[in-house]
């Protein structure tokens, strides 16, 4: 954080911003806040499936040989199967 004081809470960290925010009501506040904009990109969302730590291992250690991540390596996977069976 930069050594300038935050607009509201007047607090030089994030730790003290915290402490402010955790004693006041942004409410009581409203009339100094604007506007402000931004995008939300969400396109995927995480499931977690268990696996066996043997399989898991293989799986780590195909998808570094094929230079990809376990976890693309396992999306193609099961998508060639779902193509597969047309679901």
């Amino acid at each position: 954080m930069s050594k300038n004081k935050t607009p509201i809470s007047k607090a030089r960290s994030y730790h003290k911003i915290g402490e402010f925010w955790d004693t006041h009501d942004l409410a009581d506040y409203w009339d100094k806040t604007k506007p402000a904009e931004f995008e939300v990109d969400i396109q995927s969302e995480a499931t977690y499936y268990a696996v066996d730590r043997e399989l898991a291992a293989k799986i780590q250690a195909l998808a570094k040989r094929r230079g990809i991540s376990a976890n693309t390596l396992l999306n193609l996977w099961v998508q060639e199967k779902l193509k597969d069976r047309k679901i």
